[in-house]
């Protein structure tokens, strides 16, 4: 008798995604895609994003379901950016299409959840917690830079609010736009976190933190600068890192005395880097402040959080 599985699919903006959960909350399979850009670009149109999700998503769940031997029980899927009223991008069209299409077919509960909760989903599941009704979570990517008190309802799920963040540029943009001046290829974040390990030095940049609000626009302007100026790339790509590990430390220590919470999860694509954690975690331990961050892999898209969702709402309603 195969086991009881659960099947999570997330289509972002660079990333198609898919997993398989088990029953008690092993990952049994999964298979990803990032989306093709061509070089020297910053990005993809909507249109291009769809396009690519509906190519990419049969293959994956191929792959996915053909690695494990079990039943799928239920589905989970990012349906749209937030968690709020109206928040909307069509790349989650490909999913959600794709998600209801199997669920139909097997006749198992589908559950739709934004992408940001999927982050939500996949940081605790990997990094065990928090285990608290109550946390902030900072959720740096691409396309957010968002500081979010994060409260547990009766019916298992957590209230979004968000607290703070960032007032221009997103932290992935930031690297983005540093890094293609680098001449990386987007998106650029591991291939910069691998030149600035080569640094022997690093280059300053402003941090712009307000209370609860940011501001990167700034430090990104300052870097190309330096660029232009014939900074050393090693050096400057450190000093994005340092820039950005600073600016989430103090965002997250004033957020915590604010709201009186003593745990953050640290979630989204730019939380996978080795030297933003670190800093992060020992600047918040000096404050008695837990920082939980789950694998690398996890922290950037996946499909983990929507598979994890799944289980956990069939466990408490099922």
């Amino acid at each position: 008798m195969k086991q009881k599985a659960y099947l999570g699919i997330d289509t972002s903006c660079y990333t198609t995604s898919v997993a398989v959960m088990s029953d008690d909350g092993q990952l049994l399979s999964e298979a990803r895609q990032i989306l093709s850009v061509k070089p020297g670009r910053c990005g993809l149109q909507q249109s291009e994003m769809v396009f690519q999700h509906t190519r990419n998503l049969p293959l994956l769940i191929e792959k996915a379901l053909h690695d494990c031997d079990a039943a799928v029980s239920a589905i989970g899927v990012s349906g749209c950016p937030r968690p709020v009223e109206d928040s909307y991008m069509p790349a989650f069209l490909a999913g959600v299409s794709a998600a209801r299409a199997v669920a139909a077919v097997s006749r198992v509960p589908l559950y739709i959840i934004s992408h940001q909760e999927n982050h939500m989903e996949a940081g605790i599941w990997s990094a065990g917690g928090p285990e608290t009704a109550n946390f902030l979570m900072l959720h740096a990517s691409g396309g957010t830079t968002d500081m979010l008190l994060a409260q547990q309802t009766a019916d298992g799920r957590y209230l979004l609010q968000q607290v703070g963040g960032s007032m221009d540029l997103h932290a992935g943009q930031f690297i983005d736009r540093v890094g293609v001046a680098l001449g990386l290829q987007f998106p650029t974040g591991p291939q910069l976190e691998k030149l600035a390990e080569t640094a022997l030095h690093m280059t300053e940049l402003p941090v712009s933190v307000r209370k609860l609000q940011v501001s990167l626009s700034g430090p990104a302007t300052a870097a190309l600068r330096k660029l232009q100026a014939g900074e050393d790339k090693a050096a400057l790509a450190l000093g994005v890192e340092y820039a950005l590990a600073e600016t989430f430390a103090r965002m997250l220590r004033n957020g915590a005395a604010a709201y009186q919470v003593a745990d953050v999860l640290l979630v989204g694509g730019v939380a996978s880097n080795k030297f933003i954690r670190a800093h992060v975690e020992s600047k918040l331990q000096k404050r008695n402040i837990r920082l939980w961050v789950p694998e690398a892999r996890f922290s950037c898209d996946n499909a983990s959080g929507c598979a994890a969702y799944a289980r956990r709402m069939e466990k408490m309603h099922g």
